[in-house]
């Protein structure tokens, strides 16, 4: 392996290391990190070397821990705000029929383009239909592909959804593929360990929402409000409506799939100190989708508190069916003022939250030291953003609070792709 290029920039954010000013990274002809450190070292090391000099911030190609690329069609519902999570199931629910099952992967297709540009290169995404699961594998990037399923009761996956599902995972063979059940309240117990035990059988990640909203928590602990009343007319037979768990749906999701650093959770909105301890005990990181859960009008997720607890954290964009862009940098100027807002006040909040838009993302989704950060031997995903600190002003803070729509460039794999 040869070094083919090097990108240099007044502001470089490994995320692994100290922020580097007049810094450079080296990318060799395999697409992977050769070096990073100061230009001058580097230019001295490859007089000949051709250097691409970018003003402003370069930092690693961002990871997108929860998203649904396939429903990238559906923006008009996320470009409004709903009146808590049932307004927007309906809402959804009457969209979602009049879509192309074929289309998915079009849907998806563009939904990535439009992360691409934004400097995302790697994706936790979640795949209901088929049609949209080739699509990062196809696109040369970085993640893995979550085959949802939901709706399963014991009953219908004893008769016949088990034997699907396996099908689906069959036909993933050689793909980044997960497995994903879709939430406590939406896939029966015994479904859940069940799917537990496939992927890790299979060496797979598992994923799933948790926690999205508060009526999660009545129906699982007591059974009853109204979105127990939701899946009764979504014709689930679920054996939580008629014996409730009388446990937190953290609890119940660990009693069943054994939660681990296998597996990551998103929204996390709902979640107690006991059940914020348990996911820390299991190593279970939560991707933190704030933009959706204003769009849908849920309650917002104890950001200072997961800080202060030093929980693993990642971000996500969820969907544009829920969030107004697949922009992940926009989901960080609302988190930190979040968690300003719920007394978090250490200097280091802009760091925490750019690492968990990357290095923590590629945590999450077993990607560590491979993505999310700009060290040698990572693949070569970089992001430039027109971004340049005022005077005094720690980049880490630039970027948090300016780099929503600021990127110009991305690098794939070593693969250049400028935006304007």
């Amino acid at each position: 392996m040869s070094v083919a290029a090097l990108h240099s920039a007044p502001h470089v954010l490994p995320i692994a290391a100290p922020p580097l000013r007049e810094g450079a990274v080296a990318v060799g002809d395999d697409g992977a990190i050769v070096a990073v450190g100061p230009r001058a070292e580097l230019r001295a090391a490859h007089p000949r070397l051709p250097e691409r000099r970018w003003e402003g911030t370069l930092l690693p190609g961002l990871v997108n821990a929860h998203t649904h690329l396939q429903y990238s069609d559906l923006a008009e519902l996320g470009a409004r705000e709903h009146d808590g999570f049932e307004a927007w199931c309906a809402a959804f629910d009457a969209r979602y029929p009049q879509a192309d099952p074929g289309g998915w992967g079009d849907a998806a297709r563009r939904g990535l383009e439009l992360s691409l540009r934004a400097g995302v290169t790697c994706f936790g995404d979640v795949v209901t239909d088929d049609a949209a699961r080739d699509v990062l594998r196809a696109a040369g990037v970085a993640g893995v592909a979550f085959l949802e399923t939901l709706g399963d009761d014991d009953a219908g996956w004893a008769a016949g959804g088990r034997e699907r599902y396996l099908a689906r995972l069959e036909a993933a063979d050689g793909l980044p593929v997960g497995v994903s059940p879709h939430a406590p309240y939406s896939v029966d117990g015994a479904v859940l360990g069940d799917l537990g035990w496939i992927a890790r059988g299979r060496g797979l990640r598992l994923h799933v929402h948790l926690a999205e909203s508060r009526l999660e928590h009545e129906l699982v602990l007591a059974g009853r409000g109204r979105l127990a009343q939701l899946v009764r007319e979504w014709g689930w037979s679920l054996a939580l409506l008629e014996e409730p768990a009388g446990v937190s749906p953290a609890r119940y999701l660990d009693e069943r799939l054994a939660l681990g650093p296998d597996c990551h959770v998103a929204h996390g909105v709902a979640l107690d100190a006991d059940d914020r301890a348990l996911l820390r005990e299991r190593g279970c990181a939560v991707a933190l989708c704030l933009r959706s859960n204003r769009t849908i009008g849920v309650e917002e997720p104890p950001l200072a508190a997961y800080l202060r607890e030093r929980s693993p954290l990642c971000v996500g964009t969820d969907s544009l069916a829920s969030a107004p862009s697949l922009d992940l940098l926009g989901e960080l100027p609302p988190l930190r003022a979040l968690a300003r807002e719920q007394g978090y006040r250490d200097d280091d909040l802009d760091a925490r939250l750019l690492h968990a838009a990357a290095a923590g993302g590629a945590a999450a989704l077993g990607l560590a030291g491979r993505v999310g950060a700009l060290r040698p031997g990572a693949r070569a995903d970089l992001a430039h953003l027109d971004v340049r600190p005022l005077p005094g002003e720690p980049p880490e803070r630039a970027v948090v609070e300016r780099g929503a729509g600021a990127c110009t460039a991305t690098v794939v794999a070593g693969a250049l792709h400028t935006w304007g």
